[in-house]
C-alpha cells in the first residue's frame, strides 16, 4: 500500500460473483469471528447467506489495490420491504409505528469490515456511499439492528442501560422488540450509571449512530443463533443538526 494508505471503490453489488464476495466477507466475520449461525450458512462453500439476501442492495467497500471486498452494508427500501412482506428485523421489532409514519424508511444490516481495515477509513468510504445512496432515494428515516457481542446480558448492564436512559427514540420513532423476546434494557437506575464504563463497552458502529444523532428502540432482542445481544437503532435524517450532516456526508 502507498504512503496515503488503501483507496476504495464502493459500489452495490451487480453480479453473483459480488454478491458472493459480500456473503464470504460476512462468513469469515460473523460466523468464523464471531460464532454466528444460521439455517443458510453454508459452511462449506464459507458464505453467510438468508432468503432476505436476494431483495437488499449489498453496498460493498472494494481495496483498489488487492480488488478485494473489505466492507460491506445491507439495505433494503421501505418499498422493497412490502413487496417481500417484512422487513428483515420484523422478527425481533415491532416497527409499526415507523411503517405507519408514511415516511421514507431504509432498513440497515449486516455491517462489517475485514479485520485488517478496522480503525481505518474503509468504514469512512461505506458512510460515504451510504449518505449517497440516502440521498438518491430521498430516504427520511434509517433503522437496523446492531449487535453487542455475545449473549450474557449481566455482562452488558451498564452500556444496554446507558442506552435505554440517555437515547431512547421518542415516541414516533421508538420501535419495540416483540413482546415474546423482549429483554429489558433498563438494567440499572440511573444513579448507578457508569457512562464512561459503559462507552467502553459499546460497539464502534452503535457509537457512530449515536454521534449522528442516533436513537435505540426499547428493548434488546438475545439472538443465540448469531451470539449476540441486539438493539435497534434508528436515524431520523430531519432530526440531524448541521454538525451531524457534515458527519454524515463526509463534509
Amino acid at each position: 500500500m502507498s504512503g496515503t494508505g488503501p483507496s476504495f471503490t464502493v459500489k452495490l453489488a451487480e453480479t453473483e460473483a459480488e454478491l458472493r464476495a459480500a456473503q464470504r466477507l460476512r462468513y469469515d466475520v460473523f460466523v468464523r469471528e464471531l460464532g454466528g449461525g444460521g439455517e443458510m450458512v453454508d459452511h462449506d462453500a464459507g458464505l453467510e447467506q438468508d432468503r432476505f439476501d436476494p431483495y437488499f442492495d449489498h453496498m460493498l467497500a472494494i481495496d483498489d489495490q488487492t480488488g478485494e471486498t473489505v466492507g460491506v452494508y445491507r439495505l433494503l427500501p421501505g418499498e422493497r420491504a412490502a413487496d417481500l412482506g417484512q422487513f428483515y428485523s420484523e422478527d425481533e421489532y415491532d416497527v409499526s409505528v415507523l411503517k405507519d409514519s408514511g415516511r421514507k424508511l431504509l432498513e440497515l444490516g449486516r455491517s462489517c469490515l475485514h479485520p485488517d481495515y478496522r480503525g481505518g477509513t474503509a468504514m469512512y468510504h461505506l458512510w460515504n456511499g451510504l449518505a449517497a445512496y440516502v440521498n438518491a432515494r430521498q430516504i427520511e428515516v434509517l433503522f437496523g439492528v446492531a449487535s453487542f457481542h455475545g449473549t450474557d446480558v449481566q455482562a452488558l448492564e451498564q452500556p444496554l442501560s446507558m442506552l435505554h436512559h440517555n437515547h431512547l427514540a421518542p415516541p414516533d420513532l421508538r420501535v419495540r422488540a416483540q413482546p415474546d423476546v423482549f429483554q429489558s434494557m433498563d438494567l440499572v437506575g440511573v444513579d448507578a450509571l457508569d457512562r464512561r464504563a459503559a462507552m467502553v463497552q459499546v460497539p464502534a458502529l452503535i457509537k457512530a449512530y449515536l454521534r449522528l444523532g442516533g436513537f435505540v428502540g426499547e428493548g434488546a432482542f438475545i439472538d443465540h443463533a448469531f451470539n449476540t445481544t441486539d438493539v435497534c437503532l434508528i436515524l431520523d435524517t430531519a432530526r440531524m443538526n448541521e454538525r451531524q450532516r457534515r458527519i454524515y456526508s463526509g463534509a
